[in-house]
């Protein structure tokens, strides 16, 4: 049985490839999920330069999204985004596999 994919917003793409575009070498998002945070897991995101041959990789309007795969576990079935509100601009996770999260948004609980 294949995982729920996990998908990424057009407003996460086009932000992904303004961030990228500004990088010389860095030219992906990685998404993971570590142990941590006030609920117990966090996402974590960061540019890299390339991409490792298990990765799951998601593409968006010329943005790619890398998910290594015990992070996928985790994500399956998740929603990307990004968001530019009053409190700040931001990528959020919607994640159906959390069963709790922190008020921030940066940390869950399954």
């Amino acid at each position: 049985m294949s995982q729920p994919a996990v998908t990424v917003t057009e407003r996460a793409a086009r932000r992904i490839s303004e961030i990228v575009a500004q990088e010389a070498e860095n030219t992906m998002l990685r998404v993971s999920v570590e142990g941590g945070g006030c609920s117990g897991f966090q996402y974590k995101f960061d540019l890299v330069g390339r991409r490792e041959p298990e990765d799951f990789v998601i593409e968006r309007q010329g943005a790619r999204v890398l998910i290594d795969p015990v992070s996928l576990d985790y994500l399956a079935g998740a929603e990307i985004d990004f968001v530019d509100d009053l409190i700040g601009s931001a990528f959020k996770v919607k994640n159906p596999n959390a069963t709790a999260s922190c008020g921030c948004g940066t940390s869950f609980s399954i």
